[in-house]
């Protein structure tokens, strides 16, 4: 009789691993990722890998391919690259080769001004063309001055929707 791996779902629940990476982009509001990395991490048999927008040759091995790629905080550059399909950091690349059957959610995330450009939304509903999820960002004081949206939304949100 031939040995065979079991089924992933006939595993015990302890045992399942599933992957989740977080690409953090240059906005302010990366100072919530250990927060939001470890919130992640509070989930049963959730791994989690951080991707930075450094520079890379190879983005990921199968063995790492993430069930669930989290854009947060997604500020306006990185918003402009994606919506235009430039991939010139390990992050984009990352986003440019992502399996669409596969959950992608960002969660924008930059000052009043950028927020309410025309170009935001149109960039915004490209994101959303790809089949993307967004978690919208919220309003209050950002740390630049200004008050309204563009605040990447609740760590607690973000959680909630890995669950």
């Amino acid at each position: 009789m031939e040995s065979r791996a079991p089924c992933p779902a006939a595993m015990p629940s302890k045992e399942k691993k599933f992957h989740v990476s977080v690409g953090v982009t240059g906005s302010v509001a990366a100072l919530k990722l250990p927060l939001l990395v470890s919130k992640l991490l509070d989930i049963p048999g959730l791994e989690v890998t951080v991707i930075t927008t450094e520079r890379a040759k190879h983005f990921y091995s199968p063995q790492d391919v993430p069930v669930i790629l989290y854009m947060a905080p997604l500020d306006a550059n990185t918003l402009g690259k994606v919506a235009n399909g430039i991939c010139d950091n390990l992050l984009t690349c990352v986003i440019r080769a992502w399996d669409l059957s596969k959950p992608l959610l960002f969660c924008p995330a930059m000052n009043t001004a950028m927020w309410e450009h025309p170009l935001t939304a149109q960039q915004v509903g490209k994101l959303k063309a790809f089949g993307y999820v967004e978690i919208p960002c919220v309003s209050k004081k950002l740390v630049c001055g200004y008050q309204g949206l563009g605040a990447m939304t609740e760590v607690e949100t973000i959680v909630d929707k890995a669950k």
